[in-house]
């Protein structure tokens, strides 16, 4: 397949090209919500694309402006703070994703637990915190969030404080962690004082358990349903360097779905029936470590070689990026001062006309956007 039709079914599957409502058999069933029309509220985007790293909100919040027009940050955090239909915890590869509630449960199941117990202990251990105080600091969030609510970070750090319990350096942060990978607690309010975390079983109904048995093929074929969905074309590599699970269940979970899926070539597959690809994708401004730039594990299709240091320097960051027709065509900044933040971007080489266009009024959109909800 040409690198070019790759990259407009692969950015089509991401909703770059944001229809305004979509036929397409892989699209998500959510519901839209009273501020949006279907396809285009942020539970439906974040259904489509299954999971979005979200290490910082903003940057999910604005993956989620480039595939609507007119989302607003303040809808993003209604459905995490009000609605309740978005949270965001450790899942995939153990990094924090923004997901739909309705599939945490079982993205939990598939990929959290068990997974990171050495790598967190040891790092417990270098923060000086002991297994018997990492076990009484998990006791002190649970009893904290279940009597008062949900607690922002510098909050329940001031409980563990309390009780003498080690909170400096990174103790903190991974303490949050251990008890987030046991599916106790999960991120979601959004208040004055930034993002809170609350207790599973009181968000959301109930704490998620390890899936096994017949439960744990049944999600695995879900998984690679949904992943499809969103990243198709894509091999059962991708899916396993995307979710963390070790390849064999990959495969597992394309056999299981092999009637509802096509061969496009060679080991790339896609959900069969899908809509044919546009002819062209606009540009679009993506933010730092957005689904586009993530979700496969070779990433060549969208980041050529010759650009590919200056989209991932490296230390596991991912830059804002600007697309044009799916390809990766230079960098971008928001500045703050008086005013609209000002959008600064970096093309790798001189654009063509209508893709400096396209990415003007993509500049305008951030600016919007950064402007009325940060």
């Amino acid at each position: 397949m040409r690198a070019g039709d790759l990259r407009r079914r692969r950015a089509a599957a991401q909703l770059l090209h944001r229809p305004a409502g979509s036929s397409d058999p892989a699209a998500s069933s959510v519901p839209a919500g009273p501020r949006h029309s279907a396809g285009t509220g942020p539970e439906h985007l974040v259904g489509r694309l299954l999971a979005v790293q979200a290490q910082d909100l903003r940057s999910a919040r604005l993956a989620l402006r480039a595939r609507s027009a007119g989302l607003a940050a303040a809808d993003v955090d209604r459905a995490l703070t009000v609605d309740r239909s978005l949270v965001m915890a450790w899942l995939c590869r153990g990094t924090l994703h923004l997901v739909r509630s309705e599939d945490y449960p079982w993205l939990f199941g598939l990929t959290a637990p068990d997974a990171d117990r050495a790598g967190n202990r040891r790092r417990l251990t270098q923060e000086g915190v002991s297994t018997a105080q990492a076990e009484a600091a998990v006791g002190v969030i649970e009893r904290a969030l279940a009597a008062e609510g949900p607690l922002t970070r510098m909050e329940l750090g001031r409980r563990l404080d309390a009780r003498g319990l080690p909170t400096a350096g990174q103790a903190l942060p991974h303490l949050l962690f251990l008890a987030a990978r046991r599916g106790l607690v999960v991120l979601a309010p959004v208040g004055p004082g930034g993002q809170a975390f609350a207790l599973t079983r009181d968000w959301l109904g109930s704490t998620p358990e390890r899936l096994t048995g017949t439960a744990r093929e049944s999600a695995l074929a879900r998984l690679t349903r949904r992943y499809l969905a969103g990243h198709g074309p894509a091999s059962a590599g991708d899916l396993a360097g995307w979710s963390g699970l070790p390849v064999g269940e990959t495969r597992a979970g394309l056999d299981a779905v092999g009637a509802e899926v096509a061969v496009v070539e060679d080991d790339l597959v896609d959900l069969a029936g899908r809509e044919p690809a546009p002819s062209r994708v606009p540009a679009r401004l993506l933010p730092a470590f957005d689904p586009y730039l993530l979700g496969w594990r070779d990433r060549s299709f969208a980041v050529p070689a010759a650009h590919a240091g200056r989209v991932y320097p490296g230390g596991g960051m991912l830059r804002a990026t600007a697309v044009a027709d799916g390809l990766a065509v230079g960098t971008w900044t928001a500045r703050r001062g008086r005013g609209r933040p000002r959008i600064g971007i970096e093309p790798f080489a001189p654009l063509p006309a209508r893709a400096e266009e396209e990415l003007r009024f993509e500049a305008d959109d951030v600016a919007r956007f950064l402007a009325a909800g940060d």
